[in-house]
């Protein structure tokens, strides 16, 4: 049960309890009354009767005479008011109640031989006669201490279960709002006092009600804000290994650099080849760390959330043709073959130099890991899949060119392990373990630039691979929709 609709049930009841309680009193005394009420008026008839017997003598309504035999009457129970025909009171036992003169005509006239029920006493009021002559008027007063007594033992009874009956209540909220509210705020409160101190506490049950609720809504929030701070770390961590291992790979060509350099300037002897040769050496070396850089700088803005790429419409055809036009002399170099096939119609939103990089690290990668005389195949297509493509990348991918264009770069070699795929677009991640950074041509960030950027224009890249087989990675961009479409709705 929700903790409002429980508070709200109980004050509802402590609003009624009183209503109920006084419904439970009139009726319990009503019932009594009716019970009582047959047997009382019999005696108290009784009563009157004897009475009668000593207060219709005529000679006790004469002017100055004793009257000793009402006031044998009268008790505690019983009080006695004596009249004259003209309403002056001749007796009365209790003369306080009497001080007026004499009784007004119509009041004393009125309600004769009728018994009258109060709430504390029966009264009773008749004339007396003697012969025709009326001589007075008494009136009786009889207490009804029995039914009182009883009446007022009633009502402390219920209200005594009236109280006892909300004190029942009263501890229950207590305890329900200890236990329910008081507790579980409380122990909410050392599990985020304990969280923001850094420390791991375990989940605890939670309730279907509004505490329960927001016990998991702060479960919810200390998991995000315990991924996000594995993600921070894990960024600060990869940043740190970045840092380390691009400053060590700086220090070896700046050490060859500072090297070639110092024996161009104090070696008199060096002939004409080999000091071309060592020239040639520095401006490599001086390359490679310009490459370096360029990738740690592409890298580190593709990683900023406040870094915004932009895009402009080009033609497919006529972009893409160019995008993978002009890698035969980097092939030719170690004699590799290379198939290039360009068949992207449509319109896209690229950013040029990024998508270029993308080229450009792909091919660099595949021509790298192919051997002399090797094969590598370079594509656009949008429209139909190529024949050249190796059997496990058609068994395993998906083509859907009516979103989307493919740019495919694929190589056969020695490709990689199964277990290493997943790991290939960690920023400096290198397939060959065992490559030497002398035999080293780039800084390992080529595959996670191409993630970012190629994620950037909405697509994404999947690289599949075997062993002795070959290597192939397939790059899906979104397609926009053909000016002829948009020229007709505008």
């Amino acid at each position: 049960m929700k903790i409002k609709t429980w508070l709200l049930s109980s004050y509802l009841i402590v609003m009624i309890l009183p209503l109920v309680m006084a419904y439970l009193l009139f009726a319990w005394i009503n019932s009594y009354n009716n019970d009582q009420k047959v047997n009382e008026f019999f005696t108290t008839s009784v009563e009157i009767q004897r009475i009668q017997t000593v207060l219709a003598n005529p000679n006790l309504y004469k002017p100055k005479v004793e009257q000793p035999e009402v006031e044998q009457l009268v008790n505690e129970k019983l009080s006695v008011v004596l009249y004259n025909p003209d309403g002056f009171v001749l007796y009365a036992s209790i003369p306080l109640q009497y001080t007026q003169i004499a009784v007004i005509r119509k009041k004393l006239y009125g309600d004769l031989y009728s018994l009258h029920q109060g709430f504390r006493s029966y009264t009773y009021k008749e004339p007396v006669f003697d012969g025709n002559q009326l001589v007075g008027f008494y009136e009786l007063e009889l207490a009804r201490d029995e039914w009182v007594s009883a009446v007022s033992n009633r009502t402390w009874l219920v209200f005594g279960l009236f109280f006892a009956l909300f004190l029942l209540i009263y501890i229950t909220v207590i305890v329900f709002v200890n236990r329910k509210i008081n507790r579980r705020l409380s122990s909410l409160q050392y599990e985020m006092i304990a969280f923001a101190s850094g420390e791991k506490g375990k989940e605890t049950k939670t309730n279907h009600d509004e505490i329960g609720e927001l016990q998991r809504h702060f479960y919810d929030m200390q998991k995000k804000i315990n991924e996000a701070n594995e993600i921070i770390e894990r960024d600060q961590q990869v940043k740190e290994y970045m840092i380390a291992t691009i400053s060590h790979d700086l220090k070896t060509p700046l050490t060859s650099i500072r090297a070639y350099a110092e024996a161009l300037d104090l070696n008199d002897q060096l002939s004409s080849k080999e000091q071309a040769e060592y020239r040639q050496v520095i401006v490599e070396k001086s390359n490679f760390m310009k490459q370096m850089l360029d990738d740690l700088l592409t890298h580190t803005l593709l990683q900023s959330p406040s870094y915004e790429m932009e895009f402009v419409d080009v033609d497919g055809a006529e972009f893409f043709e160019m995008l993978v036009s002009d890698y035969e002399p980097l092939c030719e170099q170690k004699a590799i073959h290379l198939d290039v096939y360009s068949e992207a119609i449509g319109f896209f939103e690229v950013n040029p130099k990024q998508m270029m990089r993308v080229a450009d690290n792909l091919m660099s990668n595949a021509i790298q890991h192919t051997a002399d005389k090797g094969h590598v195949w370079l594509a656009a297509i949008s429209e139909e899949k190529v024949h050249w493509l190796f059997d496990f990348a058609k068994r395993s991918y998906t083509f859907d060119f009516t979103e989307y264009m493919y740019l495919i770069v694929q190589n056969n070699g020695k490709g990689i392990a199964e277990e290493k795929i997943s790991k290939v677009f960690n920023p400096l991640y290198q397939t060959d373990e065992a490559r030497t950074k002398k035999e080293a041509r780039g800084t390992g960030l080529g595959l996670s630039i191409t993630k970012q950027i190629i994620e950037k224009h909405g697509g994404d890249v999947q690289l599949l691979s075997v062993e002795e087989v070959g290597t192939c990675v397939i790059c899906r961009i979104p397609k926009i929709k053909e000016r002829g479409e948009e020229d007709e709705k505008s």
